[in-house]
């Protein structure tokens, strides 16, 4: 992959991540305004959470780091990886099955790991009712996220990344079906467990919606890799001895995938003896995880394929350079998401959230929870860099361990700090094992040679980027106060924050033009390769 097809591929991946973290944003400020933090939303949030824990630790966590690069090196050694792909299809197919027919009986067991402080109310019941429907969707979005590997693998970026768009596009559908009173709570979907509870319809039109995404999400991608040439049909699985090696180098990285769903489980487990403490860290996740998706999610995609490749070709001096390119990308443009997250997130959650049954407590709160999270974004993001340079190497082992102890920094300061600070320690939690992540990736990606060493540029610019972003920080702060009256008014709010951001956004990229801190001229080069 050249240089410039490097970044038009993240750019690719980058564009349609946003177009689904803004459905997403449409999706969450629905239930935020019909639900608030009241027992439905957080009853959804936990028993969202378990497909999505297992997806990623069976698929995207584990399955995919594994199957990438075995797959990429097949197709550039002109190998026929299409029948590889057939077994892995159908192998984890087999292993969805058996967890799933499980994990639904178990589902109580679940959701007290998930949640224990529900165990002590009506949360409890809803949630498992909600969680048996929602596991549904785990078989569908894995067997997608390896569709996705294929594509890929093969340079193709776009039905992929698009495809999450139709999950937050059907929720967005179901709750304003809900609301028109087209969906009222359906028989078996928590109109029992939840007796009482208010917004039981909404609930519903989620649960159900979360199905019909699962299929429609890989009816998409299958239907994208048939045209792409590779026929992925499922077939009784064989253990090959493809497979039983694709099983060996994937099974720390499953382990290294569970230590992070562990931290996962910390912070909910905390947050869950808070009420509305769940609904509040998510809505700050979501925040944060627009820049992390964005940048970090499409860095991850697409370059593993490419280091697996170059890896394979033995291209040193290429896979270096795609190594800093794709620092120096997640750098500028999550740097100064990070300070604006920190600097303004009592605007930006309450323009975006606080309406309906969502009150200025819960902004308060969730500004709280989002500020501490933006520390912790280019340590997320930064994950996203370094671990293609294990994987592409198929070195899941010292992943895993570095996993375990980033899990230990969350467990003491989550579980040691609520007594004393209440559910932000989950969100200090989070973040310190972040960044204690990115220093031992770091750490260990010292002995990989020249292809992980950092080039001049990229230390030259990563100071100027850190300098532009500080003082676009104190720019906003300035507009912040000049907005403040238009801030927390009425419809003018939300004209006020884009006048903000966009006064953020300015200032950023002219200080960091006359600084050189960015090279706008290799963007506009790949957008222009991208069309």
């Amino acid at each position: 992959m050249q240089p410039i097809r490097l970044v038009a591929g993240i750019l690719t991946v980058g564009v349609w991540t946003l177009l689904s973290r803004v459905m997403g944003f449409a999706r969450d400020i629905l239930i935020a305004a019909y639900l608030g933090a009241g027992p439905v939303a957080e009853a959804f949030v936990v028993a969202f959470s378990l497909p999505n824990m297992f997806r990623r630790f069976f698929a995207e966590g584990a399955f995919n780091m594994a199957f990438v690069p075995m797959f990429s090196k097949k197709l550039e050694g002109g190998e026929n990886p299409e029948a590889f792909a057939r077994d892995a299809f159908s192998g984890l197919a087999a292993v969805l099955i058996l967890v799933s027919l499980i994990a639904i009986p178990a589902m109580p067991w679940l959701v007290l790991a998930m949640a224990g402080g529900f165990a002590a109310d009506a949360r409890f019941d809803l949630t498992v009712v909600y969680g048996r429907w929602a596991f549904i969707y785990i078989l569908f979005i894995s067997l997608t996220a390896l569709l996705s590997g294929v594509l890929n693998a093969s340079g193709r970026f776009a039905a992929a990344a698009a495809a999450p768009v139709l999950l937050n596009l059907i929720l967005v559908v179901a709750l304003v079906l809900a609301d028109a009173g087209l969906i009222g709570p359906i028989a078996g979907l928590g109109s029992e467990a939840g007796a009482g509870f208010e917004g039981l319809d909404y609930g519903a039109a989620l649960i159900a919606g979360v199905v019909v995404a699962g299929i429609a999400q890989m009816a998409v991608l299958w239907v994208a890799t048939a045209r792409a040439g590779f026929r992925i049909v499922p077939h009784r699985p064989k253990f090959t001895p493809e497979l039983k090696r694709l099983a060996i180098i994937a099974a720390p990285a499953a382990l290294a995938g569970g230590v992070v769903q562990v931290n996962l489980l910390i912070g909910r487990q905390v947050a869950s003896f808070f009420d509305g403490a769940i609904v509040w860290l998510s809505m700050a996740d979501r925040l944060y995880q627009l820049p992390l998706g964005v940048v970090g999610i499409a860095i991850g995609v697409v370059l593993l394929p490419d280091l697996s490749r170059r890896l394979r070709a033995a291209d040193t001096a290429g896979g270096r350079y795609a190594f800093n390119r794709a620092t120096e990308i997640s750098l500028m443009l999550t740097v100064p998401a990070a300070v604006a997250l920190v600097v303004i997130p009592v605007p930006l959650v309450s323009v975006l959230f606080e309406r309906g049954a969502f009150t200025a407590e819960d902004t308060a709160a969730t500004a709280a929870a989002l500020a501490i999270y933006g520390l912790g974004l280019p340590a997320f993001v930064l994950q996203k860099v370094l671990q293609p340079l294990f994987f592409a190497r198929e070195d899941t082992r010292r992943p895993f361990y570095y996993a375990l102890a980033s899990m230990g920094v969350n467990a003491v300061l989550a579980i040691g700090l609520a007594p004393l600070i209440g559910f932000l320690a989950a969100a200090i939690g989070t973040t310190c094992a972040a960044w204690a992540m990115v220093v031992l990736l770091w750490r260990g990606s010292r002995r990989m040679g020249e292809a992980a060493t950092l080039d001049a540029r990229l230390t030259r610019r990563t100071l100027r980027i850190g300098a532009a972003a500080l003082l676009m920080g104190a720019v906003i702060y300035g507009g912040q106060l000049l907005l403040a009256d238009l801030l927390f008014g009425g419809r003018e709010r939300y004209l006020a924050l884009l006048a903000l951001i966009g006064l953020g956004i300015v200032s950023y990229f002219g200080i960091g033009r006359l600084i050189g801190a960015l090279s706008l001229g290799e963007i506009r080069a790949a957008v222009r390769r991208q069309r």
